[in-house]
Protein backbone atom coordinates (compact mmCIF):
# COMPACT_ATOMS: atom_id res chain seq x y z
CA UNK A 1 0.00 0.00 0.00
CA UNK A 2 1.33 3.45 -0.89
CA UNK A 3 2.51 5.60 2.00
CA UNK A 4 1.47 8.78 0.16
CA UNK A 5 -1.75 9.35 2.19
CA UNK A 6 0.19 9.16 5.45
CA UNK A 7 2.87 11.48 4.06
CA UNK A 8 0.22 14.00 3.01
CA UNK A 9 -1.57 13.82 6.37
CA UNK A 10 1.63 14.12 8.38
CA UNK A 11 2.66 17.07 6.20
CA UNK A 12 -0.62 18.87 6.85
CA UNK A 13 -0.31 18.20 10.57
CA UNK A 14 3.36 19.26 10.64
CA UNK A 15 2.38 22.68 9.33
CA UNK A 16 0.22 23.13 12.43
CA UNK A 17 2.26 21.35 15.11
CA UNK A 18 5.37 19.59 13.90
CA UNK A 19 6.43 18.47 17.36
CA UNK A 20 3.12 16.73 17.99
CA UNK A 21 3.49 14.82 14.73
CA UNK A 22 6.99 13.59 15.55
CA UNK A 23 5.93 12.69 19.09
CA UNK A 24 2.80 10.80 18.02
CA UNK A 25 4.45 8.92 15.16
CA UNK A 26 7.34 7.97 17.43
CA UNK A 27 4.99 6.68 20.12
CA UNK A 28 2.88 4.75 17.62
CA UNK A 29 5.97 3.15 16.17
CA UNK A 30 7.55 2.34 19.53
CA UNK A 31 4.37 0.75 20.86
CA UNK A 32 3.84 -1.38 17.75
CA UNK A 33 0.68 0.35 16.56
CA UNK A 34 2.23 0.65 13.09
CA UNK A 35 5.32 -0.55 11.30
CA UNK A 36 5.32 2.45 8.93
CA UNK A 37 7.33 4.62 11.36
CA UNK A 38 11.13 4.47 10.97
CA UNK A 39 13.32 3.63 13.96
CA UNK A 40 14.87 7.12 13.92
CA UNK A 41 11.56 8.63 15.06
CA UNK A 42 11.16 6.04 17.81
CA UNK A 43 14.41 6.85 19.60
CA UNK A 44 14.04 7.89 23.23
CA UNK A 45 16.04 11.10 22.80
CA UNK A 46 13.89 12.14 19.82
CA UNK A 47 10.70 11.48 21.78
CA UNK A 48 11.94 13.46 24.80
CA UNK A 49 12.98 16.48 22.70
CA UNK A 50 9.69 16.37 20.76
CA UNK A 51 7.69 16.17 24.02
CA UNK A 52 9.53 19.16 25.55
CA UNK A 53 9.12 21.28 22.41
CA UNK A 54 5.47 20.24 22.14
CA UNK A 55 4.87 21.53 25.69
CA UNK A 56 6.64 24.79 24.84
CA UNK A 57 4.45 25.22 21.77
CA UNK A 58 1.31 24.33 23.74
CA UNK A 59 2.02 27.32 26.00
CA UNK A 60 3.34 29.83 23.44
CA UNK A 61 0.55 29.03 21.00
CA UNK A 62 -2.12 30.22 23.42
CA UNK A 63 -0.68 33.68 24.18
CA UNK A 64 -1.72 36.53 21.84
CA UNK A 65 1.15 37.93 19.72
CA UNK A 66 3.53 35.37 21.21
CA UNK A 67 1.81 32.80 18.99
CA UNK A 68 2.48 34.92 15.89
CA UNK A 69 6.13 35.32 16.89
CA UNK A 70 6.35 31.55 17.39
CA UNK A 71 4.77 31.00 13.96
CA UNK A 72 7.33 33.34 12.36
CA UNK A 73 10.20 31.36 13.86
CA UNK A 74 8.63 28.11 12.63
CA UNK A 75 8.09 29.25 9.03
CA UNK A 76 11.14 27.20 8.11
CA UNK A 77 10.99 24.56 10.86
CA UNK A 78 7.51 23.22 10.08
CA UNK A 79 7.95 22.70 6.31
CA UNK A 80 11.39 21.15 6.86
CA UNK A 81 9.93 18.85 9.51
CA UNK A 82 7.10 17.86 7.16
CA UNK A 83 9.60 17.11 4.40
CA UNK A 84 11.91 15.09 6.66
CA UNK A 85 9.06 13.07 8.17
CA UNK A 86 7.66 12.41 4.70
CA UNK A 87 11.04 11.24 3.39
CA UNK A 88 11.56 9.00 6.43
CA UNK A 89 8.13 7.44 6.03
CA UNK A 90 8.80 6.80 2.34
CA UNK A 91 12.19 5.29 3.11
CA UNK A 92 10.62 2.97 5.63
CA UNK A 93 7.92 1.66 3.30
CA UNK A 94 9.80 1.77 0.00
CA UNK A 95 6.56 2.51 -1.88
CA UNK A 96 7.44 6.13 -2.72
CA UNK A 97 10.73 7.86 -3.48
CA UNK A 98 12.26 9.91 -0.65
CA UNK A 99 12.46 13.04 -2.82
CA UNK A 100 8.81 12.85 -3.89
CA UNK A 101 7.67 12.20 -0.33
CA UNK A 102 9.78 15.08 0.99
CA UNK A 103 8.29 17.41 -1.62
CA UNK A 104 4.73 16.36 -0.75
CA UNK A 105 5.26 16.57 3.01
CA UNK A 106 7.16 19.85 2.89
CA UNK A 107 4.80 21.67 0.51
CA UNK A 108 1.72 20.50 2.39
CA UNK A 109 3.28 21.57 5.69
CA UNK A 110 4.14 24.98 4.23
CA UNK A 111 0.56 25.50 3.03
CA UNK A 112 -1.02 24.51 6.35
CA UNK A 113 1.56 26.61 8.22
CA UNK A 114 0.54 29.71 6.26
CA UNK A 115 -3.10 28.97 7.06
CA UNK A 116 -2.31 28.64 10.76
CA UNK A 117 -0.06 31.71 10.91
CA UNK A 118 -2.46 33.86 8.90
CA UNK A 119 -5.46 32.83 10.97
CA UNK A 120 -3.58 33.66 14.16
CA UNK A 121 -2.67 37.11 12.84
CA UNK A 122 -6.36 37.74 12.17
CA UNK A 123 -7.36 36.45 15.61
CA UNK A 124 -4.75 38.66 17.27
CA UNK A 125 -6.60 41.74 16.07
CA UNK A 126 -9.03 40.97 18.90
CA UNK A 127 -7.76 42.01 22.38
CA UNK A 128 -9.22 39.04 24.28
CA UNK A 129 -7.09 35.90 24.71
CA UNK A 130 -9.88 33.32 24.82
CA UNK A 131 -10.08 32.90 21.04
CA UNK A 132 -6.36 32.09 20.92
CA UNK A 133 -6.74 29.47 23.64
CA UNK A 134 -9.78 27.87 21.99
CA UNK A 135 -8.18 27.86 18.53
CA UNK A 136 -4.89 26.45 19.81
CA UNK A 137 -6.68 23.69 21.73
CA UNK A 138 -8.76 22.81 18.67
CA UNK A 139 -5.60 22.64 16.53
CA UNK A 140 -3.83 20.36 19.00
CA UNK A 141 -6.82 18.05 19.25
CA UNK A 142 -7.29 18.08 15.48
CA UNK A 143 -3.66 17.16 14.81
CA UNK A 144 -3.76 14.41 17.42
CA UNK A 145 -7.04 13.02 16.13
CA UNK A 146 -6.17 13.00 12.43
CA UNK A 147 -2.65 11.60 12.89
CA UNK A 148 -4.11 8.85 15.09
CA UNK A 149 -6.87 8.16 12.56
CA UNK A 150 -4.24 8.00 9.80
CA UNK A 151 -2.66 5.02 11.53
CA UNK A 152 -5.82 2.98 10.93
CA UNK A 153 -7.30 4.56 7.80
CA UNK A 154 -4.67 6.67 5.99
CA UNK A 155 -6.76 7.29 2.87
CA UNK A 156 -9.73 8.71 4.78
CA UNK A 157 -7.41 10.77 7.00
CA UNK A 158 -5.73 12.23 3.92
CA UNK A 159 -9.12 13.21 2.48
CA UNK A 160 -10.04 14.95 5.75
CA UNK A 161 -6.68 16.72 5.86
CA UNK A 162 -7.12 17.85 2.25
CA UNK A 163 -10.61 19.22 2.93
CA UNK A 164 -9.38 21.05 6.03
CA UNK A 165 -6.48 22.51 4.06
CA UNK A 166 -8.80 23.80 1.32
CA UNK A 167 -11.18 25.29 3.91
CA UNK A 168 -8.24 26.91 5.68
CA UNK A 169 -6.89 28.45 2.46
CA UNK A 170 -10.35 29.81 1.63
CA UNK A 171 -10.66 31.26 5.13
CA UNK A 172 -7.21 32.80 4.87
CA UNK A 173 -8.19 34.49 1.60
CA UNK A 174 -11.34 35.82 3.28
CA UNK A 175 -9.40 37.15 6.28
CA UNK A 176 -6.54 38.65 4.27
CA UNK A 177 -7.86 42.24 4.47
CA UNK A 178 -8.05 41.98 8.27
CA UNK A 179 -4.55 40.58 8.40
CA UNK A 180 -3.21 43.45 6.28
CA UNK A 181 -4.80 46.01 8.60
CA UNK A 182 -3.23 44.24 11.57
CA UNK A 183 0.21 44.34 9.95
CA UNK A 184 -0.16 48.02 9.04
CA UNK A 185 -1.10 48.92 12.62
CA UNK A 186 1.83 46.92 13.97
CA UNK A 187 4.23 48.62 11.55
CA UNK A 188 2.78 52.01 12.52
CA UNK A 189 3.31 51.30 16.24
CA UNK A 190 6.91 50.29 15.57
CA UNK A 191 7.49 53.50 13.61
CA UNK A 192 5.95 55.61 16.37
CA UNK A 193 8.21 53.95 18.96
CA UNK A 194 11.24 54.52 16.75
CA UNK A 195 10.42 58.20 16.30
CA UNK A 196 9.79 58.60 20.03
CA UNK A 197 13.21 57.16 20.84
CA UNK A 198 14.89 59.17 18.08
CA UNK A 199 13.40 62.57 19.07
CA UNK A 200 15.83 64.63 21.24
CA UNK A 201 14.82 65.51 24.78
CA UNK A 202 14.46 69.22 25.40
CA UNK A 203 16.40 70.68 28.34
CA UNK A 204 14.26 72.06 31.17
CA UNK A 205 13.37 75.74 30.62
Amino acid sequence: MSVLPLVFTSGWASGINAYAVVLLLGIFGATGVTDEVPASLQRTDVLIVAAVLFLCEAVADKIPYVDSLWDTVHTVIRPVSGAVVGALLAGQSGSLSDIAAGAVGGSTALASHFVKAGTRMAVNTSPEPFTNIALSTAEDLGVGGIVTFAMFNPQAAAVIAGVLLLIGLALLFYLWSRIRRFRRRRAQRREEKRLAHASPTRPPG
